[in-house]
């Protein structure tokens, strides 16, 4: 019998326990070299994507879509099923919601990956100033995931064209305006989540010590960071293979001549020294997203409510 877990399930594990399992799961061994690459499908009308992996004596996959034009439709633009299994017997134990899960996965990288200079920041005093290009679920989950780790003072939200405020911002200013370039001279922390196909971010204007988390892109010929900002920066991605196959942000600053590729470095290499980073360089974490991150926050939703339903006595929905 397989259990499911539907978006509150997986959204109850919450950002620090998801920021949890990514640690404990690289301080435990996980290499992300060593995971299977997602596939990407080209599809009519967007893309598909598949990303399996295994480790720790489960094996997942997860099977997504992007949909760029679901927007104009007031539909989401991804869509996504998670379903895990035991390894020994390949047998399903999990289906879960996958929307919620890359929700939840996608800013417990970053912020597992950032953590040690967030909290070096915020010891400074007085909270961590955001700014936020984006206002969609990526960027309320980074939001509230730095929050769950460090304290906020402030949170400014860019979008091209300015809007209501979101009820988890103080702000939101528009693209194009000179609010936006003041906010992020200021900012701690700058977050790109956005679908933006080129850079969002004058890379001149992120200070020395900042932490910048681009998270948009994960296709060769789109970027949210421009060279400028890469070349000035610590380089911090998931693996190396990854970022060289997917990330843009990376592949086109390397091919303008902003970044050598064994200037990156990933988080096999911080694993045990996660306050190795230079303070006096902006720290980029430039995340694609790969399948050992959906399978081990998957499992560690799994196992919470695993423990919720014995502490009251009552069986799961099942399949």
């Amino acid at each position: 019998m397989t259990v499911t877990l539907d978006a509150a399930d997986v959204f109850a594990l919450g950002p620090a326990g998801a920021v949890a399992a990514i640690r404990e799961a690289l301080a435990g061994g996980l290499d992300p070299e060593g995971d299977v690459p997602r596939t990407v499908v080209p599809l009519a009308h967007g893309q598909g994507l598949l990303m399996p992996s295994e480790h720790g004596g489960r094996y997942g996959v997860k099977v997504a879509t992007v949909a760029p034009g679901n927007a104009a439709r007031g539909m989401r633009r991804i869509n996504a099923t998670y379903l895990l299994h035991d390894s020994a017997t390949l047998t399903p134990v999990a289906l879960l919601d996958g929307v919620a899960l890359t929700t939840l996965r996608t800013p417990a990288v970053s912020v597992a990956a950032g953590l040690d200079r967030l909290r070096a920041l915020a010891d400074g005093g007085g909270g961590l100033r955001l700014v936020v290009f984006g206002a969609g679920p990526q960027a309320e989950g980074h939001v509230a995931a730095v929050r769950a780790h460090a304290p906020v003072a402030d949170v400014t939200v860019v979008t091209r064209r300015g809007g209501p405020v979101p009820g988890w911002a103080d702000r939101r200013l528009a693209a194009d305006g000179g609010g936006a370039a003041a906010a992020v001279r200021r900012a701690d922390v700058v977050v790109t989540a956005t679908s933006a196909r080129e850079p969002v971010v004058d890379g001149r204007l992120v200070r020395d010590g900042a932490v910048v988390l681009a998270v948009g892109s994960h296709e060769p010929d789109a970027r949210e960071l421009d060279s400028v900002l890469m070349g000035r920066a610590t380089v911090l991605v998931e693996s190396r293979a990854t970022a060289l196959r997917e990330a843009g942000d990376v592949i086109m600053a390397i091919h303008e001549g902003a970044l050598a590729p064994d200037g990156l470095v990933t988080l096999a290499d911080l694993n045990g020294s996660w306050g190795d980073v230079p303070a006096g360089r902006p720290l980029v974490v430039k995340t694609c997203g790969m399948g050992w991150q959906d399978l081990v926050v998957a499992v560690a939703a799994h196992r919470r409510k695993e423990r919720e339903e014995r502490k009251e006595g009552t069986p799961g929905q099942r399949s």
